[in-house]
Formats: structure tokens, sequence, C-alpha cells
């Protein structure tokens, strides 16, 4: 009995074990690095999904760009979260996050994806080139990540992490422009936040606020996480347009924010938190949108026949006027020839006689 008593406890700790998510380490800070030996290159030996398939981010080039006319504008349900509710806004090592209600969700996809939390990705004050999507090999200043999981399917993030559509993020560009007082809800507390393992409360606020304008307006894509343990189950939303922060907004990003703990002997900035595109054979983007170099092929087959139509209308009064010249000038020379057989005989004037 008790061999079997220790057996069945065997085999229910490695049941455990099996169903524990494999991502749940590497979301919360596992031992991998944007620099040094642990750097992207060396991901895919502790990682192995991230030598795989369908991998992220990837470059947005005309290319690959396929128009969908069945993506329908995404609805955002619970965005709006009132300033008396709390958000927790964390240093996690690789990103400064902030967790989110799953109240939270996408309507209009296969299923319902209920947030989970929203990071940032940038450059550095040099190269103020940090994120990850790229749009015609152009690069943005940084890149904002709304995550969020398939609440249909499973009961958290964790476990739909490395599940087929276990996932979708919102991906929101970011470039150098005006101030952004939506951003500045979470960038004004980064100080609060500097070192890995720091969190603090942040009031709440509108969410949808931090998307661009036209969010009907996107790319489409199957991919990966973008950092270990770069799953395969994301569902990807890049939207077309980016938002703008101020230049001291993005030097704030840049700079605030540590890696190491605070009582670290090495302490190392938090900066060129992206990781580099990746390839992208035999796949095709889906967008919401008509490509403007469509609408200049259509432009332009719309200005040849134009064109066509306005020589042909040309041609045709050409035609008539030299049509109705030769009739005239024909008129003419028949009437002068009608004309030659005739004699013309002066008029005899009758003088009158005066009688006396």
């Amino acid at each position: 009995m008790p061999h079997r008593s220790l057996r069945a406890a065997a085999v229910l700790l490695l049941v455990i074990l099996k169903e524990q998510p494999s991502s749940l380490a590497p979301l919360n800070g596992s031992e991998w690095t944007y620099f040094g030996p642990d750097r992207e290159k060396s991901w895919s030996k502790n990682y192995p999904s991230c030598g795989g398939l369908l991998q992220s981010p990837i470059d947005l080039h005309s290319d690959i760009l396929q128009y969908d006319a069945s993506l329908v504008p995404l609805e955002f349900q619970g965005y709006n979260v009132p300033a008396n509710e709390q958000f927790i806004l964390t240093n996690n090592g690789h990103s400064v996050k902030l967790k989110l209600p799953p109240g939270l969700h996408i309507q209009d996809l296969r299923f319902r994806y209920s947030a989970t939390q929203l990071h940032l990705h940038w450059g550095n004050g040099k190269e103020p080139h940090g994120s990850e999507h790229t749009v015609g090999g152009k690069h943005f200043a940084a890149e904002l990540h709304i995550v969020h999981y398939n609440s249909d399917l499973y009961p958290n993030a964790s476990t739909a992490s490395n599940k087929s559509e276990g996932l979708a993020v919102l991906a929101v560009l970011i470039e150098i422009g005006s101030f952004n007082p939506s951003y500045d809800k979470i960038f004004s507390h980064l100080q609060d936040v500097k070192y890995k393992g720091q969190e603090v409360l942040i009031p709440g606020f509108s969410i949808e606020e931090l998307l661009p304008e036209r969010p009907a307006e996107y790319y489409r894509y199957k991919g990966s996480l973008t950092t270990p343990p770069c799953h395969p189950s994301v569902l990807w939303t890049v939207f077309r347009n980016p938002v703008q922060i101020s230049q001291e907004q993005l030097l704030a990003l840049e700079t605030a924010l540590y890696c190491t703990h605070k009582d670290d002997p090495s302490p190392r900035k938090m900066v060129n938190n992206f990781r580099r595109v990746q390839k992208f054979d035999e796949r095709l983007v889906y967008i919401s949108f008509r490509q403007m170099q469509d609408l200049t092929h259509a432009g332009l087959s719309l200005g040849i026949i134009l064109s066509v139509a306005l020589a042909g209308i040309l041609g045709i009064c050409v035609v008539l006027a030299v049509s109705i010249w030769l009739f005239r000038r024909k008129k003419s020379k028949k009437g002068a020839h009608s004309n030659k057989g005739v004699i013309y005989k002066p008029a005899i004037k009758k003088e009158t006689e005066a009688h006396a």
C-alpha cells in the first residue's frame, strides 16, 4: 500500500508539473536578456520556439500585404477604467508592465479575448528606433503591446500562452511628435518603478486613449511572442497609424528604468528591449485598408480610361469638323462650276425723252 501511495503521489506530481504552463517563468522574468551572453541570438538554446516557425516581429512591406474585406473594426469593451480603480505598474526586468483587469476585452474576433497586461519596447537616447515591428523597413521610436488571452477556451494568460489561438496582441507604433497626456498617465510613474521588482499603484484611465486614430485600419497576421519562450500562439493586430509622444516623454522612457534590482552592484539601464524582425517566408499579412499603391493604380487606370475617352471624343470632333469643311468646300466648288454657263447681259438704260 505505501508503495502504491508513493507511486500515485509521483504520478500526481508529474501531472501537475506537466500542466504548469512553460511560459510562467519567462513571463515573470527568467534568465534571458537583450544583451550579453543571453542576448537574442542565444534564446533558441533554452527556448526552442524562438528558433522555430511563425516568429514575430516582422517587417510589414507591400509584397506580403493582402487586403481582406472581412476584417471589421474591433470593439474594445470595458477599456474605460474609472480613476477610482487602480492599475499595478511593474518593472519586470525586461519592460515596464501595466496589469489589466480581465473586464477589458476585444469583440469581433473568433473568440473573446480578455486583457491581461500592456508593456512597451524602446531603443536608447542615441538610437531612438525601438519598435519591434517595422513598416517597409522603417523603425518607429517605440511600440506598445496590449496583451489579451482567449478567455473562451482558457482560464488565464499563462495557460493560453502556448496554445493555438491562445493570445491576441494589439500593437501600437509610437513616433516622436507632440506631448501625449494619455501616455503620460504611465510615464509620470516611471520613477516609482526604476528597478526590477518594484511596483506601484496608479489611478485607472481609459486604455482606449492609448490607441491611434482610425483603429479600424490595421495589419493582421499569426505570429509569436516576441520574448522567450516565443510561443507561436499570437494573433497580431498592428495598427496602421502611429501615435505620438514628445521627445521628453521618449527620453524619460529611455532613461528612467533599470533591468537590475535596486541593490545590484552592477546596475544596467533598460534600453534596446526590442527583438529584431524575423523571417516571414511564404506567409501573408492581411490588411483592413486599401494600400496606397492600389489606390494609385486605380487612379492611373481611371485616368487612362478618361484619357482614352477624351481622346475618342476629340477624334470624333476632328473627324466631324473635317467632314463639314470638306462638305462645304465641295458644295462651294459645285456652285462655282454651275455659274460658268450663265451670260450676264448688262442692263439697258432707257433714256427718257424730254418734250417741249
